[in-house]
């Protein structure tokens, strides 16, 4: 079954209260609907979804971001606790927040500070948070 986003969105909020980030393509709820066939899931997976393309979710950047996380809880996440104490220098317009009970997650921040998207990160290695500040954390927005 290969459907496309019907044009009904949610807000990221009510993505997120879903489990749904805001960064799956389209294309991946196709994939999980292969594997789940939950059609339910698979409509509320379009509504938080974007549409494929190059020019799409690739080319947005964010000014910065801000790692939200409960410092009670870090020790259950060692990936990002390895980013906050060895790798976070490297990222000057990303700001550490400790807000208690926060699972771990990334508010991408416009132009004028505002919260543009938040993007939980509760499984995401080192790595994999690394290429995606490089990639949507437009390199020289420090604002100091």
């Amino acid at each position: 079954m290969v459907v496309s986003s019907s044009g009904e969105q949610l807000s990221s909020k009510q993505c997120e209260d879903l489990g749904f980030t805001g960064l799956a393509l389209c294309s991946d709820c196709n994939t999980l609907y292969e594997y789940v066939k939950d059609k339910e899931l698979m409509s509320d997976c379009l509504k938080c979804c974007t549409e494929d393309s190059d020019d799409s979710v690739s080319k947005i950047t964010y000014s910065g971001a801000i790692l939200e996380v409960c410092m009670r809880k870090l020790v259950f996440y060692p990936e990002i606790v390895g980013f906050i104490e060895e790798e976070k220098s490297k990222f000057p317009a990303v700001k550490v927040q400790y807000v208690f009970n926060s699972p771990p997650k990334l508010i991408m921040l416009d132009d004028e500070g505002q919260h543009k998207e938040t993007i939980r990160i509760d499984n995401w290695k080192r790595e994999h948070l690394l290429q995606f500040l490089r990639r949507k954390v437009k390199p020289n927005s420090a604002t100091s």
